[in-house]
């Protein structure tokens, strides 16, 4: 009877290490994340977010961070069926347009669709915040990319200096995470990128198995279920009432990125073919490319640096090249570096109050119904 009993759960231990396995080498021959991700309680049982997913403090807002592109586009508003009274205008750009320290309505897209604008023909306008932290611009032309199937008619593109770097284009965790898709874009635009930058994250046959991607299927998960406490509450960014200024006075410093001293910005050193890129990835639809404002100190040793970001060297060098660009290309340009009063930043050199971004809203509005009735 016990040599039964042992055979009996031994064949039990066989079959279920033979599934485990199954379920595993099949999990890494069909590669379902992407399908998981698209599946989501967002926009059917719980209203989708006004902002992508991203957040670190999961214990005071009900968001975190996660590479599964399809999984952050179907928890957004913009994977809702387009109206047919509407026009979709998308925001791509930094944690100035995602919004960092203001709430979802006080971010530039929630000011632009609380004025209530609309096109020559009556539709409405509405704006969608594609924004991402983390400076980039094969960031932002990795989620331009993955959003198109989502019918813009209009989309705007916030840069700063800071999302030009060469060295900075493979930086975001997203990106890395995302190797299939940025080396696709790499070959499609024939960016000066290496697709076989070791920084990419690449999985073996066991990484692509369930066990190695059970903190991905972990954080599908989580975003899920984080959907009903966050369409409860609207949290979906811990704000401490008390923050560290952007800084005002600096050291005699002219020195940026890795240059320690004034040089050449050419087209090695910033990644003006990436920005290239996205405007040929938006075809037929009108593009308007914003240099987003930034603090100006007038601080110690302001005369070298305009804020803790650039000296004035490296900032007005791009200034001056990405004018150069625009005019050479036919993009549509405005430069308003310089629009909004230095009290209306907050933590960093680009970080808008409620106000600074209520300010930029509003001009953003005026160039959306004109590029709309044109």
């Amino acid at each position: 009877m016990k040599h039964n009993t042992w055979a009996f759960a031994a064949r039990v231990v066989i079959k279920a290490a033979l599934l485990f396995a199954l379920v595993n080498g099949l999990f890494a021959a069909l590669r379902p994340l992407d399908a998981l991700g698209r599946l989501s309680l967002y926009n059917i049982i719980v209203p989708g977010r006004e902002r992508l997913p991203y957040g670190e403090d999961p214990a005071r807002a009900y968001n975190l961070s996660l590479n599964n592109l399809p999984a952050m586009l179907a928890s957004h508003v913009v994977a809702r069926p387009k109206a047919e009274d509407e026009l979709r205008v998308l925001l791509l750009g930094d944690s100035n347009t995602w919004g960092w320290r203001l709430q979802p309505a006080e971010t530039l897209a929630g000011q632009i669709n609380a004025a209530g604008l609309r096109g020559a023909d009556g539709q409405r306008i509405v704006a969608y915040n594609l924004g991402y932290p983390i400076m980039s611009l094969t960031k932002d032309l990795l989620l331009l990319d993955a959003v198109m199937d989502a019918q813009p008619d209009l989309i705007i593109w916030l840069v700063t200096l800071e999302s030009f770097p060469r060295e900075k284009q493979l930086f975001p965790p997203i990106v890395q995470n995302n190797p299939e898709r940025v080396r696709d874009l790499i070959a499609r635009y024939g960016l000066a990128l290496n697709a076989a930058d070791p920084r990419f994250v690449t999985a073996d046959f066991w990484g692509e198995t369930l066990i190695g991607q059970r903190r991905a299927v972990a954080d599908w998960l989580r975003l899920q279920l984080y959907g009903v406490s966050w369409a409860a509450t609207g949290i979906d960014q811990h704000i401490p009432a008390e923050y560290t200024p952007r800084q005002s006075d600096f050291e005699p410093d002219a020195s940026w990125q890795d240059y320690a001293e004034p040089v050449l910005l050419d087209g090695d050193a910033l990644a003006f073919d990436v920005l290239a890129a996205g405007a040929a990835r938006a075809g037929d639809v009108p593009l308007l490319i914003i240099n987003e404002p930034m603090f100006i100190s007038s601080g110690q040793n302001s005369e070298i640096r305009y804020n803790a970001f650039y000296p004035r060297w490296a900032y007005d060098a791009y200034r001056e090249r990405l004018a150069a660009e625009a005019e050479a290309r036919g993009w549509a340009y405005h430069d308003w570096w310089d629009a909004v009063p230095p009290a209306e930043f907050t933590d960093s050199p680009v970080h808008l109050t409620p106000a600074g971004s209520q300010q930029v809203a509003g001009m953003l509005g005026e160039l959306i119904l004109e590029m709309m009735d044109g």
